[in-house]
């Protein structure tokens, strides 16, 4: 208490006062910047690539089609590349970054098919309905912690559906360079949908053979939406999930199919590249196959859905064929090994949900209380967590709307507040 008193003063006097040892951190020799971008859209101050040159990084697949590729202003921050080499990552500052008087910085992780800029900062970069709602904000998370006085980052990640496992370890890279920067010991983390595994995994220390342990750096652990007791959404609406994604049926979406065989418009069509599970020298989809588990138990399968045994449990429909969830799980879930692992009781976790199935543009999860896509029941999902400091439930909230929902954003600033006042 008295070294964080120590802070705090010395931030209202305009002086930073940190131990020898922090200040004297630097940003880990494996890490190199490769880029500074000091002219960043949708409200950021700079961006920073980093390459990890850590053996175990991958050159992770990417569906032919183009559709997993990076866009906008990340493929300049990503020096042109649309498909980068997952060892890199871009660390993204807010304006007040190192000069807001909060003393605890917080690092932001976005979800699958995402990037810091549509998660945080600008809901509407993506276009109509990308936030989850007929009408989207300019501003999100970013602006609004910023404002609040909080010293706010943000990691954005090469592959929008990569393995948990390489991205976690990013996580730590990312704060290890925050800490260096700022000469401060710990760091919060907010991570929503699939951004909560990285940051989750990275508290547990659940990492490669290759891999770094946790350092000990993160105060309070944040999810929004996370899927901390898994998801089978995919699998439990197939034929709706697989309208979006099928070119055959005109779909374009960036996120995998429970088959690989589905009949369009009287065209039986083989799509290995969408698979969960790796198929035809594809595995495009790694992170998603990660968060998946089984609630058939609990909530039952949608048997409104063409196919809908066969999508579950695996086999040849009357227009569908895929392996069935098990399979997948089988094909690596990280989600047991998640929980087993445990976050450390020196991390203060919160967990938040959305109550509201109401996302724009999909069908939307209704076996159970959701936010459209996570069950409430895995959001709250409190298994392997040693210190639960507190949960919430915003029922106004689908699952697109976790980054910039006033409730949400009220409620993240007054858990990264509690022990700062």
């Amino acid at each position: 208490m008295r070294r964080l008193w120590t802070v705090v003063v010395a931030a209202l006097l305009g002086t930073l006062l940190v131990p020898t040892a922090a200040r004297a951190a630097t940003i880990p020799s494996y890490l190199t910047m490769e880029q500074r971008y000091t002219s960043v859209a949708n409200g950021w101050d700079t961006v920073e690539r980093y390459l990890d040159s850590t053996p175990g990084f991958t050159q992770e697949d990417y569906p032919p089609d183009g559709r997993g590729d990076q866009d906008g202003q990340r493929v300049t921050f990503f020096g042109g590349a649309k498909e980068p080499f997952s060892g890199r990552f871009l660390l993204y500052s807010a304006p007040g970054a190192s000069t807001n008087p909060n003393p605890v910085p917080v690092l932001l992780v976005h979800g699958a098919n995402d990037n810091p800029d549509r998660a945080w900062a600008n809901p509407g970069e993506s276009g109509g309905f990308g936030c989850g709602a007929a009408s989207c904000p300019g501003t999100g998370m970013m602006q609004y912690l910023s404002n609040a006085g909080y010293r706010v980052f943000a990691v954005g990640f090469a592959h929008k559906e990569g393995d948990n496992l390489m991205q976690a370890q990013q996580v730590g890279d990312a704060i290890a360079i925050i800490k260096a920067k700022l000469g401060v010991s710990t760091v919060d983390l907010v991570g929503w949908s699939k951004g909560e595994m990285s940051a989750r995994m990275y508290v547990s220390s659940v990492r490669p053979s290759w891999g770094r342990p946790y350092a000990g750096d993160v105060r309070k652990l944040i999810t929004l939406g996370g899927p901390n007791a898994g998801y089978d959404y995919p699998f439990a609406h197939g034929w709706a999930h697989d309208l979006s994604i099928w070119p055959e049926c005109g779909g374009s979406i960036n996120s995998p199919a429970p088959h690989t065989y589905m009949t369009c418009y009287g065209v039986y069509a083989y799509h290995p590249e969408f698979s969960f599970v790796p198929t035809g020298g594809y595995d495009c989809y790694p992170g998603q196959r990660q968060m998946l588990a089984r609630f058939d138990q609990t909530y039952g399968v949608d048997q409104t859905q063409q196919d809908w045994y066969t999508t579950y449990y695996g086999g040849q429909g009357y227009y569908t064929k895929g392996p069935g969830i098990q399979a997948a799980i089988d094909a690596g879930s990280l989600i047991s090994r998640i929980q087993q692992a445990g976050v450390p009781a020196s991390v203060s976790t919160y967990l938040l949900a959305g109550g509201s199935p109401s996302v724009v543009g999909i069908f939307n999860e209704d076996r159970g209380p959701s936010d459209g896509v996570v069950f409430e029941s895995s959001a709250l999902a409190t298994a392997g967590i040693a210190t639960v400091a507190g949960t919430a439930l915003v029922t106004g909230a689908n699952h697109l709307e976790l980054g910039w929902y006033p409730a949400v954003e009220s409620q993240v600033a007054n858990w990264l507040g509690e022990g700062n006042r």
